[in-house]
């Protein structure tokens, strides 16, 4: 009887070691993402400056979006506030998604690209973390 529990704890033992690497792959993937924006937006605000004239944004709020999304970066890469994080990065997100649906631009690059983030975001924190998978058994 021990030996079919050990045949069959290996097999979930690796499916969730394998879930695990693919949550902190895509994980590490908005992370990336976040801190790149981030930096940009303080760093080189004269790139974004275009963007944000044409969501309705005033130029110098580069100074506090830069930080704003380094900060969810943050909390999102840190284990202990990875769902913190999410929350914030969705919020985040979900604001760059309005600001494109307001002017008009539904289905612009930038909106899907908000919209990709959002679902890696949550979709890395489910694969990585247990209490996720717990709160939404999508899979048995």
């Amino acid at each position: 009887m021990s030996e079919t529990m050990n045949l069959h704890q290996v097999p979930e033992a690796m499916t969730l070691h394998r879930s695990l690497w693919a949550g902190r792959i895509l994980s590490a993937i908005v992370v990336v993402a976040l801190v790149a924006d981030g930096t940009i937006q303080l760093l080189v605000p004269a790139q974004v400056a275009g963007m944000l004239r044409e969501t309705g944004f005033a130029v110098d709020l580069t100074r506090t979006v830069g930080p704003t999304i380094l900060v969810c970066a943050i909390f999102y890469a840190i284990p202990a506030t990875s769902v913190l994080g999410a929350i914030l990065v969705t919020g985040f997100l979900g604001g760059a998604i309005c600001a494109h649906v307001r002017i008009g631009e539904l289905g612009s690059p930038p909106e899907l690209i908000s919209l990709l983030l959002g679902a890696m975001t949550w979709g890395g924190l489910y694969a990585r973390d247990p209490r996720i998978r717990a709160l939404l058994p999508i899979v048995h």
